[in-house]
């Protein structure tokens, strides 16, 4: 919060003095009386120049964005609002009238240019109970429809995406009428200002000025620093729109395993729903830490308080004492190769994942790996907390720090290299709703059985990012949370089995793209990998085929729906 006093050129910086102290005591009273959840600091200028030191406050706080009263800021800086809007290094907020709060309807009017997207997300950001989208086209018949609605169509993307976003459309030939019309019964209304002037500059326009003039409700101009379209017909809203949808998401779906410290509260939760939980340790040769994993996770979730209904270790045909360990501290073993085995064995992670739905009985399924050295018991209720908290969400990806081991060295953010390198670039790319989930390839992961149940599973590295992508086309982004798990301390992979890693969620991603888009380019493509190796005498080609299978969902396969149905209560 920034006070401007502003004072005469034919004055002393000195006499602005007595009103910078009134100032000053109204801001440490807004400071005060703020709720818990804002954080706000406050300062004041005196200056004779309030527009160029309020810019070179702007660029120097790396502010988002700049929000002036109208008229009553820019009457204090002599200033005209275009000057403003033309010359703001961050984006901008024009508001006039009181902002009532709590806040109960909010009408946003569109047409689809650069600043739609930010009149949006104010919208979001207001939490009204109603927030209607006012989509307006034109209502001249001499334009086609297809020129009419195409700057809006990006975000209309999103929008259908909304479920709290009341959408609308009205054709029009006065717009800021049309606006006026509609603003009856709501509380504020936020839009963009105009794109273009004669002069290319950005101007605050005909319609945002007759609505800050004569609405009888609040109103709230925006408009971004981004260079206006060289055409109207070039306006777009959907090159940036989807962060919209991805920025709400993160916000409301990323918790932290400490919002679910407190077990008899999700104790209650449980069975309050009538829900049983299993914890499946997928292993492979982990002799070193599967029994303090499993001894940790039974003492604070199974002996101290009865989370936890059942925990079972979902072994790869480990050839070292894994097994034995698992089977000393009371904990039952199944190894996936030998379970279903009418089905054929496969080798791979998600194999042993997928099987594991078949060996356990609970309503929540969690997956933990079984080489973490930092073993707590958050890693397993931090997971559980939004299942339990959010009947909505169907699936938990933990995330955290990864540091890297390199020789006798710990590197505090090297770990996650497949998941920065390929994951990631290829979510954005082609699936960017999910260009959020900070780690998708975590091994530490939660959902429900009525979801996971439904959903093929890829047998090899491909798992994690085949459920996280199926999560999200068959229930919707709202469907997946995150949780911050703090640290990870596990033992790195080297570069070489990173690398088939890779292969593998780059076949994950393309199989998907083939299910939304066809045809089929897997059977085009090439399924071997081939490793360089070298010696003293050369180099040469190690040909491995890594073919990325997949398992139908569980609940298509006979002997899974006989064991439910014998398991069921009569």
């Amino acid at each position: 919060m920034l006070g401007m006093v502003r004072v005469g050129a034919d004055e002393v910086l000195s006499a602005g003095a007595a009103r910078a102290s009134d100032v000053r005591r109204t801001l440490r009273q807004i400071v005060t009386e703020a709720d818990g959840r804002t954080r706000a600091r406050a300062r004041v200028r005196v200056s004779e120049t309030p527009w160029p030191d309020l810019q070179h406050v702007l660029v120097t706080e790396n502010s988002d964005l700049l929000v002036l009263e109208w008229p009553t800021h820019l009457q204090a800086m002599a200033l005209e609002v275009d000057e403003i809007l033309a010359t703001s290094p961050c984006a901008t907020a024009i508001v006039h009238g009181p902002l009532p709060s709590p806040m109960r309807r909010v009408l946003v009017p569109v047409r689809g240019g650069p600043y739609a997207e930010l009149a949006l997300r104010i919208g979001l950001r207001l939490t009204p109970s109603q927030l209607t989208v006012l989509h307006l086209t034109s209502a001249d018949p001499r334009q086609p429809a297809e020129q009419r609605d195409a700057p809006f169509l990006g975000l209309q993307r999103v929008l259908r995406r909304l479920p709290e976003v009341d959408l609308q459309s009205r054709a029009t030939g006065d717009p800021a009428q049309t606006i006026l019309d509609a603003v009856q019964g709501y509380d504020a209304v936020v839009l963009g200002t105009s794109a273009r002037a004669d002069d290319h500059r950005p101007t605050l326009g005909v319609v945002a000025s007759r609505l800050l003039q004569e609405s009888p409700v609040a109103v709230i101009a925006v408009r971004t620093p981004r260079p206006p379209p060289a055409s109207p017909s070039d306006e777009t809203a959907g090159v940036e729109a989807i962060s919209i949808l991805v920025d709400k998401w993160f916000a409301e779906n990323t918790y932290q395993a400490d919002e679910f410290s407190d077990l008899q509260l999700l104790l209650q939760l449980k069975h309050q729903q009538g829900l049983t939980i299993s914890l499946a340790l997928p292993a492979l040769n982990e002799e070193e830490t599967v029994g303090r994993v499993i001894r940790t996770a039974r003492r604070a979730l199974q002996q101290r308080l009865p989370l936890l209904d059942e925990i079972v270790l979902i072994d790869s045909d480990s050839t070292d004492r894994t097994r034995e360990i698992a089977e000393r501290l009371g904990v039952p073993v199944y190894i996936h190769q030998k379970t279903l085995p009418e089905l054929g064995p496969r080798l791979g992670k998600g194999e042993a994942l997928w099987k594991s739905l078949f060996v356990t009985q609970g309503d929540l399924v969690v997956w933990i790996d079984t080489d973490i050295v930092n073993i707590h018991p958050r890693f397993v209720y931090g997971l559980l907390g939004p299942l339990l908290l959010d009947r909505r969400v169907q699936f938990v990806k933990g995330f955290y720090r990864r540091p890297l081991r390199v020789g006798g060295r710990t590197q505090a953010g090297g770990g996650g290299r497949v998941t920065e390198l390929t994951a990631r670039p290829l979510l954005n790319l082609f699936y960017p709703e999910l260009s959020g989930v900070i780690q998708p390839l975590s091994g530490e992961y939660a959902g429900r059985r009525s979801a996971l149940e439904q959903l093929p599973f890829f047998s090899g590295y491909g798992v994690e990012t085949g459920l996280l992508i199926d999560v999200f086309e068959r229930f919707g982004l709202a469907a997946v949370a995150q949780v911050d798990l703090l640290e990870r301390i596990h033992h790195n992979q080297p570069l070489e089995a990173l690398s088939k890693m890779s292969f593998a969620i780059i076949q994950a991603v393309i199989s998907r793209l083939e299910r939304r888009y066809g045809p089929a380019m897997l059977d085009e493509v090439n399924k071997s990998m081939k490793l360089i190796r070298s010696s003293d005498g050369g180099y040469w080609l190690d040909v491995e085929e890594l073919i990325e299978r997949e398992r139908p969902p569980m609940v298509t396969v006979p002997e899974y729906r006989s064991s439910r149905k014998a398991a069921s209560p009569p």
